[in-house]
């Protein structure tokens, strides 16, 4: 299966990327506008006409309407935004999530065919992101031009699930990450896990609300991937130190018949949700021209060197641990105080940034529809996004307080969310973009992809259901875990 989807991605990333001019669908989801650009009295430009630029072979390229900056981005750029996202204080919780489940050989043969099949989807969304002439900057801009109306709004609807529900993860990761730092230097149990999820959504509402688009980040990447190597290095050495001294491990899959059946099925889901995000033409719109060639380069450095610290850490606390290994890598570790904390306050840190990210279309979304340009100081800009923003975070933060269940939401996301948004609607709309172009070989694996992924999407997400119920009776919500 492997070599069919290799040579299937080797053939179609050698295609000419050159826009295919055909006449657009009776769908347009917004007016085109300049997003920013000079021109007209005033700096203004007639919002009613189409913005055109030349793409590198001078076809003209639509540019819908945003408040925020698109093509300033290089391709390096876009790819550490993508590499901080796959290395985020997520992957402390892949050992537990996705290896304990799965064990030695299923657990090392699914990461590395997630990996395949990841840069595989996510090249066929790259490759279609300047379709019929039109940049589509959201991924619900590309459906609806792909398919109409209504699947415009099922898209956004899925994949604003799928964020809120990342975000969600986020704010508990960031809580148990500055409560391990709380208990370290003061156990005595007063500061609950619920009140430091809380202190978390603050400080990523302060973030959010300081850092106006998706390009600002910038030097706040340099600092995400400092983070990352901090608390992945410590947590992969102090595995090291504590698997040499405890050489007797037990790698046996836990539970019963049945709970091993539905808790494999889970670990499936989160072996898509560690690669994906379910946001790529969001951030392909960052990069500069050519946009296609510059997001490819940018996925081979995501799915090469960007994966290998998540490779590194998750294989060694597995190793280190075995069946025991916690959700969050941290809590099993033992060493030196002072190493421990400084790799949860990175978790801590990196988790506020990477949730920047994931929030990102929900944020372009708003702005743009109430015409938040402009100066990020302006008193009406701050105002909306303290507003606005701050609100989003609140509801994201109260939710994780509530279910503060963090494998259950890694599980739930990949089945609902990532396999239909990803898998399912990338291989499909490729299909019916290209369908003039492909060979009848081709369209069969395309078909094969989306009813594999479709059968996998629904039984993810009943097993996910399920180990959300059996945690629900084990803990009581606002839970102190």
């Amino acid at each position: 299966m492997l070599a069919v989807l290799y040579n299937n991605l080797v053939g179609e990333v050698e295609e000419e990327t050159q826009v295919l001019l055909e006449k657009p669908p009776d769908f347009h989801e917004l007016p085109m506008a300049s997003n920013g650009g000079g021109g007209g009295r005033g700096g203004e430009v007639d919002s009613s006409a189409p913005r055109k630029v030349l793409d590198e072979d001078h076809l003209a390229i639509e540019v819908p309407e945003t408040a925020h900056q698109i093509s300033s981005d290089s391709w390096f750029q876009v790819g550490f935004v993508l590499t901080t996202g796959i290395n985020s204080a997520y992957v402390l919780g892949y050992s537990g999530a996705i290896m304990v489940p799965l064990g030695w050989v299923f657990g090392v043969v699914g990461l590395i065919a997630a990996t395949a099949i990841s840069l595989y989807a996510n090249s066929l969304i790259a490759k279609l992101h300047e379709f019929g002439g039109k940049r589509h900057i959201r991924y619900r801009d590309l459906a609806g031009y792909i398919y109409g109306k209504k699947a415009y709004s099922l898209t956004w609807g899925l994949q604003y699930v799928n964020l809120f529900m990342i975000n969600t993860g986020f704010i508990i990761l960031a809580g148990q990450a500055l409560k391990a730092v709380i208990v370290l230097f003061n156990d005595d149990n007063v500061m609950k896990l619920p009140y430091c999820i809380a202190i978390a959504g603050f400080v990523c509402a302060l973030f959010a609300i300081g850092i106006p688009h998706l390009s600002a980040l910038r030097i706040w990447l340099g600092f995400s991937t400092f983070f990352s190597l901090v608390y992945i290095i410590a947590a992969f050495v102090l595995s090291l130190r504590d698997g040499i001294k405890t050489p007797k491990r037990d790698y046996s899959i836990p539970g019963t018949t049945t709970s091993k059946i539905f808790t494999t099925i889970g670990a499936a889901a989160n072996l898509v949700f560690a690669f994906n995000t379910g946001m790529l033409p969001e951030i392909q719109a960052t990069v500069r021209k050519p946009v296609v060639g510059n997001m490819m380069k940018a996925l081979y450095f995501q799915f090469t060197v960007g994966v290998l610290p998540m490779y590194a850490v998750t294989f060694m606390g597995y190793w280190a641990y075995g069946s025991s290994t916690s959700s969050y890598l941290l809590n099993s570790v033992n060493g030196p105080v002072w190493i421990k904390a400084a790799a949860n306050i990175t978790s801590f840190l990196q988790t506020v940034i990477a949730l920047h990210i994931f929030a990102s279309p929900m944020y372009e979304y708003v702005d743009t529809k109430f015409g938040i340009k402009g100066s990020a100081l302006a008193f009406k800009n701050l105002s909306f996004r303290i507003t606005v923003r701050g609100g989003y975070l609140v509801v994201n933060t109260l939710v994780a307080a509530l279910l503060p269940f963090l494998g259950d939401f890694m599980s739930l996301t990949g089945a609902i969310s990532t396999f239909p948004l990803t898998f399912i609607l990338a291989n499909h709309m490729y299909l019916v973009a290209k369908r003039n172009k492909l060979t009848s070989i081709q369209k069969l694996w395309h078909w094969i992809n989306v009813c594999f992924f479709g059968f996998m999407s629904v039984a993810a997400a009943i097993a996910a259901l399920r180990l959300i119920a059996v945690d629900s009776k084990t803990y009581h919500v606002f839970a102190d875990l």
